[in-house]
This record gives structure tokens, sequence and C-alpha cells, in this order.
């Protein structure tokens, strides 16, 4: 994992902390977000504006899958991608 993903998922776990009711303490890279009942179907509309406008990425329809935001390490796969596509 290079310097950016660390910093991109120490973000991530930040919003999640800050935004979440659940207990954080026991999440992790792999917490399953949505199933685990951390964030609901708002706060996953809430999330994928944080992301937009803290990584500079536009999720579009094709991206709304679970895969790309099941847990904080898929999240920050997701944004690493956008960030590729981007960049190329």
């Amino acid at each position: 994992m290079t310097q950016d993903d660390l910093q991109t998922e120490e973000k991530i776990f930040d919003y999640v902390r800050k935004n979440t009711h659940s207990d954080t303490s026991k999440i992790t890279p792999e917490t399953m977000l949505f199933r685990e009942g951390i964030f609901d179907s708002m706060g996953f509309v809430l999330l994928i504006d944080y992301l937009e406008e803290n990584f500079g990425i536009k999720a579009v329809d094709n991206d709304l899958v679970e895969e790309n935001f099941e847990s904080i390490k898929a999240i920050t796969h997701f944004i690493n991608g956008k960030r590729s596509m981007n960049a190329a």
C-alpha cells in the first residue's frame, strides 16, 4: 500500500468515525459498512458527496455498485481507480 493509499484510507476512516452512530472502535478496513449497519442509504448518499468533494472524483451510475463501497478498503480502491482514470 502506498503512502497515498494510507492517507486516503485514513481520511475515509475519519469520515466514517464522524458520520455514524455505530460503535466505531471495531471498524477495520474490511468492515462491511452497509451490511453491518455502519451506514444506511442516506449515509451512502452523503458518503458519495464527501468522496466527490474531497477526492476530486465523480461517481457515475455505473460506479454505484456494492463492491465499490462495501468497506473502507473497497472505497480506497475505488478512489484510486477513479484517480488513475482521470490522470490518463
